[in-house]
């Protein structure tokens, strides 16, 4: 997997992507991260990405030019679909595109996201749909806001990561790429996202409408020492019957119950 940051801020990025899990995955080729900087799609020598609202108010709004150039930059030919008349050429479609209104990036294998407080809020869910996808670009909003002529045609859908603002979408993306990563065959060993919190497991094994699906919380987890001050860990995980840790454990984990496309 691909996954594309489109930002003006492109050092944010780095420490992260760097470390640990991450930075193991791209170790082994399970995935590359890119990051482009919209600022190298400005028009003028400025490099100007950003400009007062319409209609007035307060702030200032990411531009819908440098990100379109910026996305038509990095999206090969064969992910490119421009709805125009078939006797105009590739080449001579997308010279053209920028005023033509019906201009619409290919959407089978690749997956445009724009981070935006008011999408769609990101989980678990969308993790595992989002990690089918061979390359994942993420549209990083700044200031007040993004043109939403961004949002209506080039992003293929708008996701939040919670009900709360923050300076920009390059932390959002992080932690969506982090949480797709990790799904991904190979980055982590299988057993360890069996049990682990909001996995998603049908209640019944029928396929039937309605269905519904268990999302669970992991349960408590411990480790050495056993004791420490006076905060002892449960006697029952140290009883060595696996059987009864398994049922303390079902006891101890969070369970709620949602119909097969129903949001939580």
């Amino acid at each position: 997997m691909k996954i594309t940051f489109l930002t003006i801020f492109p050092k944010i990025f780095d420490c992260y992507l760097n470390e640990s899990i991450l930075k193991r995955a791209q170790k082994k080729g399970l995935v590359k991260f890119g990051i482009v900087n919209i600022r190298d799609f400005t028009a003028d020598k400025h490099k100007s990405v950003d400009d007062k609202p319409y209609g007035g108010g307060p702030g200032m709004i990411l531009k819908i030019g440098p990100i379109y150039r910026a996305l038509r930059s990095i999206l090969k030919k064969s992910e490119i679909r421009n709805l125009v008349p078939t006797s105009v050429g590739i080449s001579a479609s997308l010279r053209k595109s920028e005023t033509n209104p019906k201009f619409k990036f290919q959407k089978s294998k690749t997956r445009i996201i724009l981070l935006s407080a008011k999408g769609k809020t990101f989980d678990q869910k969308m993790a595992g749909k989002f990690s089918k996808y061979k390359h994942l670009i993420f549209i990083c909003g700044r200031y007040e806001g993004v043109d939403e002529r961004v949002a209506k045609h080039l992003a293929d859908e708008e996701i939040s990561i919670g009900n709360y603002v923050l300076t920009g979408g390059e932390l959002p993306a992080m932690i969506i790429s982090d949480a797709i990563t990790r799904l991904m065959p190979g980055v982590i060993k299988t057993e360890s996202l069996k049990e682990e919190s909001f996995a998603i497991r049908p209640k019944n094994k029928l396929k039937i409408k309605n269905l519904k699906l268990k999302i669970v919380c992991e349960y408590p987890q411990y480790t050495r020492p056993e004791k420490f001050l006076n905060w002892q860990v449960p006697a029952i995980l140290l009883s060595g019957d696996h059987k009864k840790i398994s049922d303390w454990r079902k006891r101890h984990s969070r369970t709620k119950i949602q119909k097969q496309g129903e949001r939580i």
